[in-house]
């Protein structure tokens, strides 16, 4: 089977990038890492407006969804771009919402997600901390053997290998939302999806920038990119993107179990294998916080454990 987005998909990832191009995603990173949200939230707005947000929000709830291919389309120019923000949590929270019996949390909540007034992150199961709980507007965290909305407040803030993804313990649980197998399935599916998106994203950013530097980056006075050790390792990382591309759109079309595990798999390895080559072939430089492919490399070690872990995604895919 050929996995092949459509015109339309194209130019909705050709949109995205070029909005984001223009902006300076790489400061919005910093800021936020520091805790100022201003930039961040101001660039969620304009995603919002573009559509992102309202591609897992059913048109019941004045979204667009659920749409999974646009979602992944979406969220692999997110992974590009080093958008910061819980962007993977909101998509699970809205998929968790719309797939609930009950729909008053959903009528509450969802349209806001959908125009991008409200950020939405969640506590996973067996997870001390959920990402980004100081700027989200709604938190949703699982206990006593269900989902429940969090009250205000949140616990310091914990390192992470991404300083973009700021780990916190929500405050304390304060609203029951469900305790419906269908709503814990469809927040784990789509997750894993966003999840797995973002991580190609960054691993084709990661790769691409790392061409742009061995093309000039000289040494005995010839481009390093010419010395065939180099290439090798370059076309090892494209390789491992390209075999993750399709599971990717093909786990959005079936949203099994299986497919989306190995979709995360192979995705976030690739990922992790294109930021090893990225800093080997950056050198010296390429340790540097000041350089902006520090965000790309610490991102993916971060997505390679987010959403399922290398082993417990296999056992999905054994399974």
């Amino acid at each position: 089977m050929r996995f092949l987005l459509d015109d339309e998909q194209r130019e909705f990832a050709r949109s995205l990038d070029a909005m984001l191009t223009a902006a300076d995603v790489p400061a919005a990173v910093r800021s936020w890492g520091a805790g100022d949200f201003t930039a961040g939230r101001a660039l969620w707005g304009r995603l919002a407006e573009a559509g992102v947000f309202a591609l897992a929000v059913p048109e019941a709830y004045e979204g667009v969804g659920p749409l999974p291919v646009e979602l992944a389309v979406a969220y692999v120019e997110l992974g590009r771009h080093a958008v910061p923000g819980p962007v993977v949590e909101t998509a699970a929270v809205s998929a968790l919402l719309a797939a609930s019996t009950d729909s008053a949390h959903a009528k509450r909540l969802l349209p806001g997600v959908a125009d991008g007034s409200v950020l939405a992150t969640v506590k996973a199961p067996g997870g001390p901390y959920a990402l980004d709980a100081e700027a989200a507007d709604v938190t949703v965290t699982f206990a006593d053997g269900g989902l429940h909305l969090c009250g205000a407040g949140h616990g310091p803030v914990h390192r992470s290998a991404d300083p973009a993804r700021r780990l916190t313990e929500p405050g304390a649980p304060t609203e029951p939302l469900t305790r419906d197998r269908a709503a814990f399935a469809a927040t784990d599916a789509w997750g894993t999806l966003a999840a797995a998106a973002q991580a190609l994203g960054v691993g084709r950013a990661l790769l691409d920038r790392t061409v742009a530097y061995v093309k000039q980056r000289k040494q005995f006075g010839t481009p390093i990119g010419t010395f065939q050790a180099v290439q090798h390792q370059l076309a090892n990382a494209l390789l491992r993107l390209e075999f993750a591309q399709p599971l990717l759109y093909g786990a959005a079309l079936t949203m099994t179990r299986a497919d989306l595990a190995a979709a995360k798999l192979t995705a976030s390895e690739a990922a992790y294998q294109a930021s090893r080559t990225a800093l080997q072939l950056h050198g010296a430089i390429g340790y540097t916080e000041e350089l902006d492919l520090s965000l790309w490399i610490r991102k993916a070690q971060a997505l390679r454990t987010a959403w399922g872990t290398p082993g417990e995604c296999r056992k999905r895919v054994l399974a």
